[in-house]
């Protein structure tokens, strides 16, 4: 009996071992751990607080821009504790979006502001929804400079244009449609070259199942990060990030890219923004959610960290 049993234990701590090695780190795989979360709410009485669909934090992670899907724009501090998570926003200023003749941008159509994106010398580029298309902005509260509209745009899906942006170090920047018009076809990744002014696509991006783009940001890796969302109704929102090394991308590229986390149902509530800076740790990933100004809902901010 006791060989008996040294043969039975030995296929099973064969499989074990196997199984072990199968959800063993892979070497060289990037370390992704959850810093913090907390959740933003408004000081005062604010009826367009919410529905953050951008966002921008600064290369120290002491201040933020973020947009609301109402045209708004606010801006401000953040206060962290000793391990540098998050334990308060103070608001500095918010403004109301406006159009390229100074009128304010009505919710809806004309005002649905999605992606975020800060070049270097201050300009503001945001995409809208709705009526499809790029404005950049010299202040919060400065009229829209007109961009030519990309002609791949009339090829998309109504309300669902350009909803993630990131400006790239040489300044251009790179939008991604919210869907491609077919779950088996890649989504065209449009870019605007702000001293040429011309559009193009560089590359492609997969699309997989249900996921789609929320948000986007470069890295000071260089690296695309891109934010995608799957809602599950009653289960709620599921989010992951995805990222590329677009460095030898061509037009007819179409790249899968690295997953670097990915979310459980009802973990955290409707991710649409994304920043990527250096905490000096690590990649911090700042992610904030569009509660779409319901009550059962919450304004998330969500940070996790990246170790290579």
């Amino acid at each position: 009996m006791p060989g008996h049993r040294h043969r039975t234990l030995r296929p099973l701590a064969a499989a074990l071992i196997a199984l072990a090695a199968c959800t063993a780190p892979v070497a060289g795989a990037p370390v992704v751990e959850h810093v913090g979360t907390h959740v933003w709410t408004s000081d005062m009485e604010d009826p367009d607080f919410g529905g953050f669909s951008g966002i921008e934090i600064s290369a120290d992670g002491a201040s933020f821009h973020a947009i609301s899907d109402r045209a708004w724009i606010y801006w401000g501090s953040i206060q962290r504790d000793n391990a540098g998570r998050i334990r308060g926003l103070s608001l500095a200023g918010r403004a109301h979006l406006k159009d390229s003749r100074g009128s304010e941008l009505p919710p809806g159509r004309l005002g649905d502001s999605e992606g975020l994106a800060i070049a270097d010398d201050g300009t503001i580029w945001i995409t809208f929804e709705g009526l499809d298309r790029l404005a950049a902005y010299d202040t919060p509260d400065s009229p829209a400079r007109r961009i030519p509209r990309p002609p791949v745009l009339a090829e998309l899906q109504v309300n669902s244009g350009m909803e993630a942006l990131a400006i790239a170090g040489d300044g251009t920047l790179l939008a991604v449609p919210e869907r491609s018009g077919q779950q088996t076809r890649p989504y065209p990744v449009l870019r605007y070259d702000p001293e040429a002014q011309v559009w193009d696509v560089p590359f492609q991006i997969e699309r997989q199942g249900r996921w789609l783009p929320t948000g986007a940001d470069f890295g000071p890796d260089g690296m695309l990060y891109l934010l995608e969302r799957d809602f599950r109704g009653v289960l709620g929102f599921q989010s992951r990030v995805r990222r590329f090394d677009i460095s030898d991308a061509t037009t007819d590229t179409i790249l899968t890219g690295e997953e670097l986390l990915s979310t459980s149902p009802l973990q955290y509530d409707n991710l649409e923004g994304i920043s990527v800076w250096d905490d000096g740790l690590g990649l911090r990933i700042t992610m904030i959610s569009d509660d779409n100004f319901l009550f059962v809902q919450r304004t998330e901010l969500v940070e996790y960290r990246v170790r290579e």
